[in-house]
């Protein structure tokens, strides 16, 4: 594996999700999450994959981590644990982990870059990001996004790599 990245989208207080749902709906988002992350890996938890609108996501290489050991999709890859994932990678691969919570807090020490979208509001949620440390992850780039007719939220994208 080349690369292992982190991508997801954030409140002003960390939040992810609520209900197996994403926060709200970002058109903007969703189109710089495509541009990253097509003809590359996604790595997801089961609750992730459940949420999905499409199966699989296109023109990716789709990953389900799970430690159910019966646990089988169509259209995806399933896996019982990261190492057993990595021994299937190519060293030319690139990695991104799109969520949940808890892949979230599994990976962040081991990932080389996190691309987060920073939504400019709070939200309700039951799941959360972990802390992003500046001790350990230096923001290069900011783009600021402010809201339109589609997208309801001011945001930016911001892309952090490891110190």
């Amino acid at each position: 594996m080349k690369e292992l990245n982190i991508i997801a989208a954030i409140g002003n207080l960390r939040e992810l999700g609520f209900k197996n749902k994403l926060l709200c709906h970002l058109p903007k988002d969703l189109q710089h999450f495509k541009s990253l992350t097509s003809g590359h890996t996604v790595v997801m938890g089961r609750n992730t994959w459940d949420s999905l609108p499409k199966k699989p996501l296109p023109n990716r290489r789709n990953v389900v981590l799970s430690r159910n050991l019966d646990l089988q999709y169509d259209n995806c890859e399933v896996f019982h644990s990261f190492e057993e994932f990595a021994a299937t990678t190519s060293p030319d691969e690139i990695v991104f982990v799109i969520g949940g919570a808890q892949l979230y807090q599994q990976f962040v020490n081991q990932a080389d870059n996190l691309f987060i979208t920073h939504i400019h509001s709070n939200f309700q949620a039951d799941v959360f990001f972990p802390i992003i440390d500046a001790k350990i992850w230096q923001s290069q780039e900011e783009i600021f996004v402010p809201k339109d007719e589609m997208n309801p939220f001011d945001f930016h994208f911001a892309t952090y790599s490891r110190k």
